[in-house]
């Protein structure tokens, strides 16, 4: 907390404590002391009235006594206060209480209407009595001023008591405003400051899983569709290793080396990953970190294509992983590959070609590669069918395959966040995604992306 937090908290609290409206024990023992001085000078201001009057001493003292000590309460009810003194005005009593109940008076939150109409009757109440007291005592010694320095004097008199405490108030009354309205304009601030800051951890939280998830999604890109069309191979070659031995070795070794070469590059990926985390400047470069992850891991997926086209069907789709990003003009090479591992599949394309944009065409390659990684995992045997429909302003998707014809299950595991990060990817662009099982027991993967026109048409 700040000092204007801690003395607005203090001050709140009443701390140091006075007793009843006192907020501190000084200033309860200032009034006190005004009170006293006040009461003082009104007892003996009274007795010369009573004496004036022909009025017993002990009537003067009872009025001065309790007028005085009205000063008491001026924190309380100045107004009250001010009107006491206004009230002994003729009894030519109560100076100190007129002047420091005008100044409280001032100083404090009362309508400035009604305190300039009670300083008015002050002055006004002062202007009289002086006046008829100066001509009472100028005619006593004989002499007899003019009526315009008699009212000169007089009104003299009265604004010089109650002008400067009046002044004076209004000047302190302002300045402790400004000051209480700064303490909680800082108050404010700071606390705003504190919901930023919890608001920016938040943040920090909420990019930190983001980025952890996305980092999955490309491992999941990386090794699932094409480590698992691999095992497929294996699989294959496994079966076919006692007719053909020569050719089973020959694609065994080529399997082999593709997939050390697509180890090395996921270590490079790692690498990428342990590199970017140290250093102060982690935060500043994890766009460009993601940039080369997204870059390693094409090549990565490159490499493990290149595995499983053992037989020579999958240059094309390696060359369009190691290019920009996977992209729908390399749907028919992989849909070649599943083909080439045994899978029954048909890719049916739809309306005029147009390019949607890369991140657009990235995902929808890769939500087609985890559908038919998903049949090879599911439902071996399964025959599949791949649509894709161009229209305008987005790209619709659909992979469905039938049940399972009881081929031969290779056992590749499944991790269960392949639904998942189809999911995600599609609604990060504001798609739709929809994953199911149909009547006949198969599954259906259907995905409409909005391409970046119709985004930004939207």
């Amino acid at each position: 907390m700040t000092t204007t937090g801690a003395i607005a908290e203090a001050g709140a609290r009443g701390a140091p404590g006075g007793p009843w409206w006192w907020g501190r024990r000084r200033s309860l023992v200032l009034d006190v002391t005004l009170a006293l001085l006040s009461a003082l000078e009104c007892a003996l201001e009274g007795i010369g009235f009573a004496s004036d009057a022909g009025l017993p001493a002990a009537a003067g003292l009872l009025i001065g006594l309790p007028a005085g000590a009205s000063l008491l309460l001026r924190r309380r009810w100045p107004i009250a206060v001010v009107l006491v003194s206004i009230a002994i005005t003729p009894a030519e009593m109560g100076f100190l209480l007129s002047i420091v109940g005008l100044y409280t008076l001032a100083a404090s939150d009362v309508a400035r209407r009604l305190t300039v109409v009670l300083a008015g009757v002050s002055v006004a109440g002062t202007f009289v009595v002086t006046y008829v007291r100066f001509h009472q005592d100028m005619s006593q010694d004989g002499y007899h001023p003019g009526i315009w320095l008699t009212v000169f004097f007089s009104a003299l008199m009265a604004l010089g008591l109650s002008a400067p405490p009046v002044l004076l108030g209004l000047y302190v009354g302002a300045r402790r405003r400004l000051v209480e309205s700064l303490r909680e304009r800082a108050d404010g601030l700071e606390r705003e400051l504190a919901l930023l800051a919890d608001r920016a951890e938040e943040r920090a939280v909420w990019a930190r899983n983001e980025e952890r998830t996305r980092i999955a999604r490309e491992m999941h890109d990386v090794v699932a569709h094409r480590v698992s069309l691999m095992v497929v191979h294996a699989a294959a070659l496994q079966a076919v290793a006692l007719k053909d031995p020569e050719k089973a070795s020959k694609n065994a070794g080529l399997v082999g080396d593709m997939g050390r070469q697509a180890l090395t590059e996921l270590r490079e990926m790692l690498g990428v990953l342990r590199t970017s985390s140290d250093g102060p400047v982690a935060a500043q470069s994890s766009a460009a970190d993601s940039q080369r992850l997204a870059e390693v891991a094409a090549v990565a997926s490159a490499r493990v294509s290149e595995s499983v086209v053992a037989a020579g069907a999958g240059a094309g789709a390696a060359e369009a992983a190691a290019g920009d990003g996977p992209c729908l003009d390399g749907l028919e090479d992989l849909v070649g590959l599943s083909r080439a591992a045994g899978m029954a599949v048909d890719l049916c394309v739809e309306g005029e070609e147009r390019s949607h944009g890369a991140r657009v065409e990235s995902t929808a390659y890769r939500v087609v590669q985890e559908a038919l990684t998903n049949v090879h995992k599911h439902a071996p045997g399964a025959k599949a069918i791949v649509r894709v429909a161009h229209r305008e302003g987005e790209v619709a998707l659909q992979v469905e395959n039938g049940p399972p014809d009881g081929g031969a299950d290779v056992g590749l595991p499944s991790g269960g966040n392949g639904l998942v990060g189809m999911r995600e990817r599609v609604s990060a662009l504001g798609g739709v995604f929809v994953a199911g099982v149909t009547d006949v027991g198969g599954f259906r993967v259907s995905a409409v992306i909005p391409s970046e026109e119709g985004r930004m048409a939207a």
